[in-house]
């Protein structure tokens, strides 16, 4: 099943797999082009089709994608604050989406927002929240905002920053 998986989903799969067995975090060794690279990376991780874990950044805070893909992966597995740790067991169930993130760029106008295509992140001083693009029940600009809004605490009366990026997902 790893041979037909693309070389950056494989490094969150191997990340996972040795931390949550072993407690050891990987050091990325061959590196596709993608993972040469600095930008923001989230990691998700779902076991039987429900979210298990998704931890990321916005923008890059490793040397490249590939290190980034590693420390997300395992916050992803063993920080989400919303979920266990994964266990041993469920290692097998797991599937893995990376989203390589393009930098935020400030929107004016939430016309110009595309749920399908567009990530969304809110401001509100300190206080930031982020959906990433094209997920499932999420079909309009408008909830993308107010789920962010919740995610940062950011009440729906309160001034916010917009900003978007794309992403690409790897699987």
């Amino acid at each position: 099943m790893t041979e037909n998986m693309h070389p950056v989903v494989q490094l969150a799969r191997q990340a996972v797999e040795s931390y949550v067995k072993d407690g050891e975090v990987i050091r990325p060794r061959k590196l596709s082009p993608e993972m040469k690279e600095k930008a923001g990376v989230f990691v998700s991780l779902k076991k039987h089709g429900k979210l298990r874990g998704c931890i990321g950044t916005f923008e890059p805070t490793e040397s490249n994608v590939a290190e980034e893909i590693v420390r997300n992966a395992i916050a992803s597995a063993a920080g989400d604050p919303r979920f266990n740790p994964v266990q041993p067991s469920e290692l097998p169930d797991l599937e893995y989406s990376v989203d390589v993130l393009t930098p935020p760029e400030p929107v004016e106008d939430i016309s110009k927002l595309d749920p399908k295509k567009d990530g969304v992140i809110v401001q509100c001083g300190y206080r930031r929240g982020l959906l990433l693009p094209d997920l499932e029940g999420v079909k309009d600009v408008e909830t993308q905002i107010a789920i962010c809004r919740q995610k940062a605490g950011i009440g729906s009366g309160e001034p916010i920053k917009l900003f978007r990026f794309q992403v690409r997902r790897y699987r």
